[in-house]
């Protein structure tokens, strides 16, 4: 029925498929500018200083996001924060087409990208609850979740096909279309009103209020907290240029590399969607995910051949989706409308600084140990984190469901 609802929801519909062009585009655009930076320094830890970069601008700016979000028009700031990227992404095709591109432009360039998403992130999931009925909102982000994996699929695809056509300033032009593209869907998809309680009052003020909720709610800052251990230690991504240098399969087989966790995700989002949708055990199954999610990654970094690298990299897909929707979907229904912006803002301090964060610290440490110690050690404290909070009762191990939350409601 939510599925139902949803396929006949024109500006769900209209707003989903715009977030997807979108994604496919920055997906490629982050595939090409790892790629891009190890094919100029060649150097690991350089690789991950495009995470680093990342990393900044969201602990930094993430929390005024989130005010913003809380205070403006939730479309027409996505709209802004899209133009910007648009612009930095058609700068970047300038200067790469030209053949003058050097890895502080890279870097620079996604500091600026990534500084605008710090606004576009909370709107996007913000903009959801607004869009569909509260009873649908578990199947609204478990069809988005999958829809971003497609994006994470067929974006490092295609960039690695274009990185080997022509170099990575096609992947960044490419992406500066699929900007424009969302600028112009959001311009026709109608939005309710915020509506709040209460006048705005300072930034400082309404940022200390999103911290005050955030530290109120234990299973939101514990979710946070095993996010982080997870993207932090568990950090694969940052090391596919150099895998895919040690297996000598060029710049479209690290296409492949990139792409296959998300094809792994896409395989699973069957479960996940019956997961997410009815199941009242969902911190045991976030757990397990996690120890899987853990396992597997060890798993990958010793391999050194193509076949069993792709297998694990789909298994890494298919567990981390399943993670990452309950934790989303459980933080969207754990936040009143009125403090999504904020709350969602600094929860994305950890989905996605954290992986920015995990690029440098993984980066760093293959650089000095290898990658494959790097990665075994790394990803050995999620599955201890989360082993441990299985043992015992605790909020997120007792997380009742998105169901049951649902059906409370």
């Amino acid at each position: 029925m939510d599925w139902a609802r949803l396929l006949h929801n024109r500006d769900f519909l209209l707003f989903w498929s715009g977030v997807v062009l979108s994604q496919i585009g920055t997906r490629a655009t982050v595939a090409a500018g790892l790629w891009q930076v190890y094919e100029l320094t060649g150097s690991i830890a350089a690789t991950g200083l495009v995470g680093g970069a990342q990393a900044v601008a969201l602990v930094v700016l993430s929390p005024l996001g989130g005010v913003l979000a809380d205070r403006w028009d939730r479309r027409r700031l996505l709209q802004a924060s899209q133009a910007v990227a648009m612009l930095v992404a058609l700068a970047m095709a300038a200067v790469s087409l030209a053949g003058v591109a050097q890895a502080w432009h890279v870097i620079a360039g996604v500091l600026v990208t990534t500084a605008a998403a710090t606004f576009d992130q909370p709107c996007r999931q913000a903009l959801v609850p607004a869009l569909v009925p509260r009873d649908a909102l578990p199947a609204a982000i478990a069809l988005l979740n999958p829809s971003r994996e497609v994006a994470v699929l067929v974006g490092p695809a295609l960039g690695g096909l274009l990185i080997a056509a022509d170099g990575p300033g096609l992947v960044y032009l490419l992406d500066g279309i699929s900007y424009a593209a969302l600028v112009a869907v959001l311009a026709a998809v109608r939005v309710p009103p915020l509506l709040r309680g209460d006048a705005p009052r300072s930034i400082s003020a309404e940022m200390a209020e999103g911290f005050r909720y955030v530290r109120r709610r234990p299973i939101i800052w514990s979710l946070c907290g095993l996010d982080l251990v997870l993207t932090v230690f568990g950090a694969y991504r940052v090391l596919l240029p150099a895998i895919a240098d040690r297996l000598d399969i060029g710049p479209a087989g690290y296409g492949l590399l990139s792409a296959a966790p998300s094809l792994g995700a896409l395989l699973a989002t069957y479960g996940i969607v019956r997961l997410v949708s009815r199941s009242h055990r969902l911190g045991r199954a976030l757990l397990t995910s996690t120890v899987g999610y853990g396992l597997v990654a060890i798993a990958f970094a010793q391999v050194s051949v193509l076949g069993a690298v792709v297998l694990f990299a789909l298994l890494l897909g298919a567990f981390d989706a399943a993670a990452t929707t309950i934790r989303h979907a459980a933080v969207q229904l754990e936040t009143p409308d009125e403090l999504r912006g904020r709350v969602q803002s600094l929860y994305q301090i950890t989905s996605r600084g954290g992986p920015a964060l995990g690029d440098v610290v993984i980066g760093v440490a293959a650089a000095a140990l290898g990658p494959v110690t790097a990665l075994t050690a790394g990803a050995t404290l999620p599955v201890l984190a989360a082993l441990v909070l299985l043992a015992r009762p605790n909020v997120v191990r007792d997380y009742a469901g998105i169901a049951a939350k649902g059906a409370a409601a």
